[in-house]
């Protein structure tokens, strides 16, 4: 958690070849030298190893903020209006065919296993911007991501609460960010489905799918409120970490918490998460045959189910405190059966040892800290493995009190899913402001271009880094004259 998006690669285009500006003649010339920063960061960013992304990646953030005032400039010049008082008049000479990578749309064309899908193509502006903010977007989520890492790893002491909250409001302010960016992609979407006669060419740009990030990132953004003054987690990790000291003085501290409001806030996260997947589940059939990949879809159901167990956790914890250990014993059989984990606890509360399906969880769980150590796709299961760690503390801890002090018959956990209420939210989505290019950047752009779009002299794949051009040190014009392949031997 958040999810680990990838971000797309595209290829190289010129806007010059397909757009003319008749009051701000540079403005096409500068747009191409942004997209093509953009291009080449996007294709670094890809090609450096995973654990040595995080470097990288607010480059990329800072290109495609760049890049955006000027694609909107000339998307609003297409239509005639003005920026800051100016009239930007653009003209199409020609359809424009660019190519971006999807990456949450389903693979299984490609055939090959771990082999990158192929790009798309795509011959309208409004794609463009669609996939250029989307982009955006995801890179707003691996900020996220970047933020929260801290809190997992084992390797280094556990951090101070302080520190803890402000990682937790750093990563909630990217995701929200990205939740206000899809919300705007999906508004625009719904404009363009009743008046625009071409077809999203992916399922990462469906107006569905956009409504669905959107939603995931409200779930994701909904349950960090959550973690942020959630003790549980932390007492969980702080007990797994072989460099924490502080258990040789003290016990962990874990503070009453608003149970109530927190079991709420996780029924809304699992409601946005439960949105999320029913709308990308019908993209197969609901938009000719379009659907997202298998891992995203999977995601999003254990977010659901995860979402859910807390709130059961919570629920459990608000009766615990009531005095009720009975009740809170059947919210964890109900959190465990909604994370869809089958446990064989002994009578005195403790996990029966030995067998292969705990040799299988032990593994699992190694394999998901060495992934957190390297900053690879940790939190691939939604925290549906931190969720259930948590549940078996709490079971131990309850069982045995209940055996020897409180001896209270533990109810069906049937009625009490019934008995849920609705979930509350906490966050408002504030709407994303296009950003515009201010007046001195226009006034400077009336003038003509000083030199000539070359971004039609790169190729479009990112496998392939050499420049198309003239023969080095040949005369210019003469590249015909000159041999190639390999040289004859006598």
């Amino acid at each position: 958690m958040p999810y680990p998006f990838v971000l797309p690669t595209t290829s190289s285009f010129s806007f010059t070849s397909c757009f003319s500006c008749e009051s701000h003649p540079s403005l096409p010339l500068n747009a191409s030298t942004r997209r093509g920063v953009v291009r080449e960061d996007l294709k670094a960013f890809k090609r450096t190893p995973r654990e040595h992304q995080i470097a990288k990646l607010p480059t990329v953030v800072s290109s495609l903020i760049a890049y955006l005032p000027y694609l909107f400039a000339i998307d609003t010049g297409l239509s005639q209006q003005a920026i800051n008082g100016e009239e930007i008049a653009v003209i199409l000479k020609t359809a424009p065919v660019i190519e971006w990578r999807p990456t949450i749309s389903d693979n299984a064309a490609v055939g090959v296993p771990g082999k990158d899908p192929a790009r798309v193509k795509v011959h309208s502006l409004e794609y463009e911007v669609f996939f250029v903010l989307s982009c955006l977007a995801n890179a707003h989520t691996l900020q996220a991501r970047i933020a929260l890492h801290p809190l997992y790893v084992l390797s280094t002491a556990p951090v101070g609460t302080q520190q803890r909250q402000v990682a937790v409001s750093a990563a909630t302010k990217n995701l929200l960010d990205a939740a206000s960016i899809y919300d705007y992609l999906a508004l625009r979407a719904d404009g363009l489905s009743s008046g625009y006669g071409m077809a999203p060419p992916c399922a990462d740009i469906l107006p569905a799918a956009l409504r669905a990030q959107c939603s995931l990132a409200m779930a994701e953004a909904t349950l960090l409120a959550v973690l942020k003054d959630d003790p549980y987690p932390a007492v969980v990790a702080q007990d797994r970490n072989k460099n924490d000291t502080e258990w040789m003085y003290k016990a962990p501290d874990i503070p009453k918490v608003r149970a109530h409001l927190f079991a709420r806030l996780c029924l809304a996260a699992s409601e946005h998460a439960a949105q999320a997947y029913s709308l990308c589940a019908g993209l197969g059939r609901a938009e000719g045959g379009a659907k997202v990949n298998e891992s995203f879809l999977k995601y999003l159901d254990n977010l659901r189910r995860t979402s859910r167990a807390k709130a059961c956790r919570f629920f459990g914890i608000d009766s615990e405190l009531g005095g009720q250990t009975g009740t809170a014993i059947a919210w964890l059989n109900a959190g465990l059966q909604e994370l869809g984990v089958e446990r064989n606890f002994s009578e005195s509360g403790g996990k029966k040892s030995g067998g292969l399906g705990r040799l299988k969880e032990k593994w699992t769980e190694k394999r998901e800290d060495k992934k957190v150590e390297r900053g690879l796709d940790w939190g691939a299961d939604a925290g549906r493995l931190e969720e259930t760690r948590v549940y078996e503390m709490l079971w131990e801890k309850w069982s045995k009190q209940n055996d020897t002090m409180m001896t209270q018959v533990v109810p069906p956990s049937g009625p009490l899913l019934q008995q849920m209420p609705m979930g509350r939210e906490i966050h408002t989505l504030k709407p994303f402001q296009p950003p515009q290019l201010d007046s001195a950047t226009l006034e400077a752009m009336r003038a003509p271009p000083e030199r000539s779009d070359d971004a039609t002299l790169y190729p479009s794949s990112d496998e392939d880094d050499t420049m198309i051009g003239a023969t080095i040190g040949a005369f210019p014009g003469t590249q015909g004259s000159y041999r190639t392949g390999t040289p004859n031997y006598f």
